[in-house]
């Protein structure tokens, strides 16, 4: 009992982002966790990876895929083998090996815990989509495009029977497919395609959030960056224009996106010889100081990776 309150004091420090005291109170709910109920308890293994998150949010990485690691152990060894706490962890521990660049092992991770939801929820579920798209995403960032649209294509496909099933157009979930879908086919360099992809979900988020949201610039910057790739750069032109309008209105006018579009079109005049036009463009964009692992660029070859 003395350990279960120590793991909701600690909770609540965790959530007020003490972080430093959450971790020594969550070590002391551990302690004597182990020592009243032994090393394989559920309480063990939950308090395990509450330290796990702990870390994780915190970017120590190599502990919290310890701890997670540690939890895992503990209920294999005391749950159902299919229990969900099961596939948690094993997500868990699945997304720190993908931060970390360990991309087999993170597909392993992700592979074991599919199976169990494949068991248990059946092949339609929700999360097992959610799963997939994790392995979907795993393999475009290892370069195997080819699996990578294996994936994706089976994601769309049984998301957009939920939808049918549920008597419902299409969804975000589908929309953020066919983002991926697209990606996956411009790094194929199949442009027209991917066009074709990021058209339709663009539709569907017009649909279902507005002109004006956040995630319907990130699909029109993609299509502007394959239409450069295509040669269209008065479509692409329009497109980026558009992308920096909508970000400006979703997100201000200082925000790291509006920032990376406005360099992105002054590098576009500057390629085409618009030298005054792309003074312009980057002398109004305030210093961009961010680092963001989803945005890529490279002359004008590059989309941003906004997969999910």
């Amino acid at each position: 009992d003395i350990s279960v309150m120590l793991k909701c004091v600690a909770q609540i420090h965790h959530e007020k982002g003490q972080h430093g005291r959450a971790h020594q109170v969550y070590e002391e709910s551990l302690r004597i966790a182990r020592e009243a109920l032994g090393p394989n308890h559920v309480e063990v293994a939950s308090t395990l990876n509450k330290i796990g998150n702990l870390h994780y949010e915190r970017g120590d990485f190599d502990a919290a895929l310890d701890v997670y690691s540690k939890g895992l152990d503990v209920e294999r060894a005391v749950l159902e083998p299919d229990h969900p706490n099961i596939v948690v962890t094993l997500t868990n521990i699945g997304q720190i090996y993908q931060h970390r660049g360990d991309h087999q092992q993170a597909v392993r991770m992700y592979h074991d815990a599919l199976e169990i939801q494949r068991r248990t929820l059946g092949l339609q579920h929700s999360s097992v989509t959610a799963t997939l798209s994790s392995i979907g995403l795993v393999t475009y960032q290892m370069g195997n495009y080819a699996l990578a649209l294996d994936v994706y294509q089976e994601v769309l496909r049984t998301r957009r029977d939920a939808c049918l099933k549920a008597g419902t157009d299409d969804d975000l979930p589908v929309a953020s497919t066919l983002n991926s879908i697209g990606l996956v086919l411009f790094k194929r360099g199949v442009h027209e395609l991917a066009m074709s992809a990021f058209a339709e979900g663009l539709r569907i988020r017009r649909r279902l959030l507005g002109p004006d949201h956040r995630d319907v610039a990130i699909i029109v910057y993609n299509m502007a960056t394959v239409q450069i790739e295509m040669g269209d750069e008065e479509e692409a032109m329009q497109a980026y224009r558009e992308t920096l309008r909508i970000e400006r209105a979703a997100l201000g006018p200082d925000h790291e996106d509006v920032v990376l579009t406005m360099q992105h079109i002054g590098q576009v005049h500057q390629q085409r010889g618009d030298l005054r036009q792309a003074l312009e463009y980057f002398e109004e964009a305030p210093p961009a100081s961010f680092d963001c692992a989803e945005v890529q660029w490279s002359g004008a070859s590059s989309a941003r990776a906004w997969l999910q």
